[in-house]
């Protein structure tokens, strides 16, 4: 099994949607991670604005969020 991923705002699991969002809007090799919630309030940004974006880049094809 691998790595568990947390948040490193809220300590909450992450799933491969917030690791490949994290990766595709902050870095390829992030230090640290952030869970939608924290990641939306990172970017002043909606946490629908998040999920639109990884409905998006599903559609685009991207391996990250495969």
């Amino acid at each position: 099994m691998g790595k568990v991923t947390k948040c490193c705002v809220c300590e909450r699991k992450l799933d491969k949607n917030a690791v490949g969002l994290n990766k595709k809007l902050l870095d390829k090799n992030p230090s640290r991670f952030f869970c939608i919630d924290c990641l939306a309030a990172y970017l002043d940004v909606s946490v629908e604005d998040l999920y639109a974006k990884i409905s998006e880049f599903k559609d685009q094809g991207c391996t990250l969020f495969l």
